[in-house]
């Protein structure tokens, strides 16, 4: 076959491609709108301007440090500041992001430690016991360093060899960082929750967390500014790629330490939060909360819910209380949510309860997912959509990971 004239001598160049990486979005919003907020947490507030040299200032201290390209960065973190910047500055330095479920006890978190050949362990006051009886349990210890959170009100104490803004310091905020070589190159390391055995590492690449924070912000309709409570743990599937999707719109990150139906609805009210995502579980704090809690909220809130699938009567409530509640999917291997519920426009004529059904529904694919269905396990092929039949949900495409990390032996 002869070649295409459309091939001639038009081949990818600097000038008409570049690899595709969240890590732009922090540049754009640091180069738009400097000066407006990017992350505000108890008495400390950041500028996009702020984020962008903190995360620079991480990069070049990992650098310095000797991290190179390809080796693991771990972070237990609440979700502050810290654990923020780590999705930028940590692939910056062409590392790879562990964020590390707070959640896990000392054994699984040796596990993971382990198996990510974890290089440096960044670890909140609140974990730091827990990870140093995870790390004393590792034939190479990784360098630990303290994240000393101000609005941390426990007893936990220090144990790394130098504290976060430590760190920072010895880094430069004009670090000259660079876009991945191929955006194929791993972003981040996520881990399964090891009900079915140890856990599984999944890779996240560039090219995928990219087009998953943008699919957030189709699919979600957040605006420029929108303003994002974490409610959702950055640890948890990178927060769903919600921390690249709040650059890419140069967005406000409210932090959240302790998810709380009074800490939430005090939020909601001062920072006129717009959006936030969570489990069923915390929908239903706000549905459960005394009405005198809601005071003072009069705009429009909007919410994800994932993880577990909403009652009828939980979807119901959020409708009651104001807060636009739409139902997703997804789980670990496809960056977070991948399907949706796409609302159509007529349900709005339906009475509540009929509104409310059709609402707990998800399952339609996200714009940029490419593939998703249910098919019978056995034959893989797909089942009737008649909303009875039970078969296997697959994906394929941009959403889908990298990959498992290989198990070493």
């Amino acid at each position: 076959m002869s070649k295409s004239i459309y091939d001639d001598g038009l081949d990818k160049n600097a000038a008409n491609f570049a690899a595709l990486s969240p890590l732009s979005f922090l540049a754009w919003s640091a180069d738009v709108y400097p000066q407006r907020p990017s992350v505000i947490h108890g008495a400390r507030r950041y500028t996009w301007s702020q984020t962008y040299d903190r995360a620079r200032r991480l990069a070049s201290a990992l650098v310095r440090r000797g991290v190179q390209k390809g080796e693991t960065v771990s972070a237990m973190l609440a979700n502050t500041p810290e654990m923020y910047e780590t999705h930028f500055g940590v692939p910056m330095s062409g590392a790879v992001l562990n964020a590390v479920n707070t959640r896990l006890d000392p054994d699984a978190v040796a596990f993971i430690l382990r198996h990510a050949e974890a290089k440096v362990v960044l670890v909140d006051r609140e974990y730091a016991a827990k990870v140093e009886a995870a790390v004393a349990q590792l034939e190479q210890p990784p360098l630990i360093v303290d994240v000393l959170d101000p609005e941390y009100q426990g007893s936990g104490k220090p144990v790394g060899a130098l504290d976060y803004e430590a760190l920072l310091a010895e880094g430069d905020p004009a670090f000259v960082w660079q876009l991945p070589t191929n955006e194929w190159d791993a972003i981040s390391l996520n881990y399964t929750s090891g009900t079915t055995g140890n856990p599984k590492g999944v890779v996240y690449h560039h090219r995928g967390a990219y087009l998953g924070a943008l699919s957030n912000a189709l699919e979600g309709e957040l605006p420029r500014h929108a303003v994002y409570l974490w409610t959702l743990p950055m640890f948890h599937c990178n927060g769903w790629c919600f921390p690249w999707t709040l650059a890419a719109k140069a967005g406000v990150n409210v932090c959240l330490r302790k998810v709380e139906a009074g800490a939430i609805f005090n939020a909601i009210r001062e920072h006129k939060v717009t959006h936030y995502c969570g489990a069923p579980v915390v929908h239903s704090l706000l549905v459960e909360a005394p009405a005198q809690l809601r005071e003072g909220i009069a705009h429009k809130v909007s919410a994800l819910v994932g993880g577990a699938a909403p009652s009828l009567a939980l979807v119901e409530g959020m409708a009651r209380i104001g807060i636009d509640l739409t139902h997703i999917y997804g789980l670990t291997e496809v960056y977070g949510p991948a399907s949706i519920c796409a609302k159509h426009e007529e349900w709005k004529q339906l009475d509540v309860g009929q509104q409310a059904e059709r609402n707990g529904r998800q399952g339609v694919r996200c714009l940029l997912q490419e593939g998703c269905s249910v098919v019978d396990p056995e034959t893989l092929v797909e089942v009737p959509r008649d909303g009875q039949t039970i078969g296997e949900i697959v994906y394929r495409g941009n959403l889908t990971m990298k990959g498992y990390l290989k198990n070493k032996k």
